[in-house]
């Protein structure tokens, strides 16, 4: 086990189960992890969201660009976002399990914070091109690439078994909400003053700095062998690759959202086709998060406990029918209202994963293996960014986002197949032999 300080005295004893378990937010240094993840997400997030609105709009208005031109160049955001994520994962996994976490942090959230600096400058100076955007984006994708693994591999260090499932809920409320306050007030701020929602994000990202400076440090295990990095770093592959059930789970997600990731054509719907400017942006982005929020307060409260492999695949099912949904919708209130039950579809899985990604990792390779999924997460992302933008430049937009959510639907029954263990999983209890 990786080596952490006792809890504060003032602290609830470690109880015996998740149905006992107190408050993650009881532990001090949970509390901190939490706020610092709020401010991150909701700074990047408000980034991401102007820097593709920006984008599109250089397209169409500097470059004069059509409609499926311009949707080209989003998929092609997502693609250079990926890039650096797909070449880093590995040195990133293998730095969050062999150098202290909080710094690792820490200095990802700095190197944001001077992106956003950046970006604010050329906003101010009326300086954007489409080769800086790309450039700045990339950017963005290392430092993200950093952080996401050292985030996720302090979190079990901080409370105690039992109650990560609950601090696991509350993560991804820290997430959800700020995805929900995020792209609204980055689209708000941004109509409003273009230069101040980076100078917006630049505040949180310090913000967040500080708060996870004030969590406890925790060391790795000083007398585990050390073998070549790049040995370490392939482990959590093989790791991966050869536990059945984890490899199900991970990559369900991965080719369902590859194949209907509807969000690359939200500044598409914002501006041709619902109308709504970039105001409409930020609320079209956040309501995903809205929906997924809300289940993530359900799950905090009151967390699953049976039949949570058939769930996931049933939530995943949902993603797909809400993402066709939008996609042939031209009403904005249901536009809003599929978005928003795709995102509780979609945190509902990411819950059950996420539970059970961590609680069948051994300590020493959380950092490995946390790498290992949040590169098929952002690979998700990114690259059905790139195959919406694609599909978007070859057959329009619509038949992007549609065609998509029925490619997910038919991912989940393939999976059900390929890999019976995720029909079979019951309870969060490890669904394999952990390697000796």
């Amino acid at each position: 086990m990786a080596t952490i300080l006792p809890p504060d005295a003032d602290e609830p004893a470690l109880p015996e189960s998740p149905s006992k378990a107190p408050s993650p937010l009881s532990f001090s240094d949970y509390r901190y992890y939490w706020l610092a993840r709020f401010t991150a997400v909701m700074a990047t997030i408000a980034m991401v969201v102007v820097i593709g609105y920006q984008l599109y709009d250089t397209a169409r208005t500097d470059y004069g660009m059509s409609i499926k031109e311009a949707s080209f160049q989003l998929g092609l955001l997502g693609l250079f976002q990926f890039v650096p994520l797909a070449v880093l994962t590995p040195v990133a996994g293998w730095v969050a399990d062999r150098f202290e976490r909080r710094s690792v942090a820490i200095f990802s959230n700095l190197i944001d914070l001077l992106i956003a600096a950046a970006l604010g400058w050329f906003t101010w100076t009326d300086g954007l091109t489409l080769p800086l955007l790309f450039g700045l984006a990339a950017l963005h994708g290392v430092a993200r690439v950093f952080s996401g693994p050292a985030m996720s591999a302090i979190a079990p260090n901080i409370v105690p078994p039992a109650v990560l499932p609950r601090a696991i809920a509350m993560s991804s409320i820290a997430w959800q909400s700020a995805s929900v306050i995020g792209p609204a007030a980055g689209g708000l701020i941004y109509a409003a003053h273009p230069t101040s929602v980076y100078i917006f994000s630049a505040v949180l990202l310090a913000i967040s700095a500080f708060t996870i400076s004030r969590v406890r440090p925790v060391l790795p295990p000083p007398s585990e062998v050390r073998r070549h990095p790049l040995r370490e770093m392939a482990d959590g592959l093989q790791f991966t690759w050869r536990e059945r059930f984890l490899l199900g789970t991970i990559t369900l997600d991965l080719f369902a959202v590859i194949l209907s990731g509807a969000t690359a054509m939200l500044p598409v719907y914002a501006r041709d086709i619902l109308m709504t400017g970039s105001e409409g942006l930020g609320f079209l982005r956040a309501a995903p998060a809205v929906g997924a929020a809300l289940v993530a307060l359900g799950l905090a409260w009151r967390p699953i406990e049976r039949n949570v492999g058939v769930k996931m695949l049933w939530a995943v099912v949902v993603f797909g029918l809400a993402t066709m949904a939008f996609g042939l919708s031209t009403n904005f209130l249901l536009s809003l209202a599929m978005l928003a039950l795709l995102g509780a579809a979609d945190m509902f899985s990411v819950f059950v994963r996420g539970t059970l990604i961590q609680l069948n990792t051994p300590d020493h390779m959380r950092g490995r293996v946390s790498a290992v999924s949040g590169l098929a997460i952002s690979a998700s992302n990114e690259l059905g960014e790139m195959r919406a933008g694609s599909m978007a430049a070859a057959f329009g937009p619509v038949f992007a986002v549609v065609a998509g959510g029925a490619a997910a639907v038919g991912v989940t029954a393939l999976w059900a197949w390929l890999f019976p263990e995720l029909r079979r999983a019951r309870t969060f209890e490890p669904q394999f032999k952990k390697a000796e």
